[in-house]
């Protein structure tokens, strides 16, 4: 099966690219598909980076199930701001 990934921030720095198609096991879960982005992408391998995970917009959790044609997107922590 297919799977549209979507990354950004700084995963869409360390990938390279916005958006990658990747091909998995039938039934593999949203970790089993980082697991292998992360050997697609070495630079991706943060130890201890905590995100949160959606398939087609909704948010999901790591051993959640993918399907042909999901959407995939992974969105890192978040920080900075506006400075005062």
């Amino acid at each position: 099966m297919k799977v549209r990934v979507k990354f950004f921030a700084i995963l869409r720095e360390r990938a390279g690219t916005g958006e990658v198609m990747q091909e998995l096991s039938e039934g593999a879960t949203v970790n089993e598909l980082w697991q292998a982005l992360q050997k697609a992408f070495p630079k991706l391998n943060v130890p201890g980076i905590r995100m949160l995970y959606a398939v087609n917009q909704n948010y999901v959790g790591a051993n959640d199930t993918l399907h042909d044609g999901d959407e995939v997107v992974f969105i890192p922590p978040v920080s900075g701001g506006c400075p005062r």
